[in-house]
């Protein structure tokens, strides 16, 4: 999956490109999330923060930030949705639908406690987030 890969907001004024291959993919289905996204739950894939490139429309991109764990990036002509910086833990959430071309291979849900949408999918369902990222790591049931 390496190589370029790149995504625009949905009128396409903010244009991103990821390098290399993201440092992990799943679904966040905490409140912050389900809300920001407007859906059940909300794809991620975590990129190093040299990975992320904004290539075009960067004085278009506005940021909202509820916590310091995120900084809700979107872009300020159409609203769309772009990526989200989490300084704690040093990375970027690209948001996967911003990357068309990316094959997207959940890992992992998060926040799976929270959840509205119950996912049978196999894959392991913390019920916050990993240990190495502040969470319980604590494995819920699907």
């Amino acid at each position: 999956m390496s190589g370029t890969q790149s995504g625009t907001c949905f009128c396409g004024a903010v244009e991103i490109k990821v390098t290399g291959e993201p440092n992990a993919m799943g679904y966040c289905h905490c409140e912050s999330c389900r809300s920001w996204s407007a859906g059940p739950v909300n794809a991620f894939t975590l990129w190093s923060p040299e990975a992320v490139e904004v290539t075009k429309g960067a004085e278009n991109i506005a940021t909202f930030q509820k916590t310091d764990m995120s900084q809700r990036q979107f872009c300020q002509l159409c609203g769309g949705h772009v990526m989200t910086a989490h300084p704690p833990l040093n990375m970027i959430d690209v948001y996967a639908a911003t990357i068309p071309g990316l094959t997207f291979v959940p890992q992992v849900h998060v926040n799976y406690a929270n959840t509205v949408l119950p996912m049978r999918d196999g894959l392991p369902k913390l019920k916050d987030f990993p240990a190495e990222f502040g969470g319980s790591g604590e494995l819920v049931a699907e």
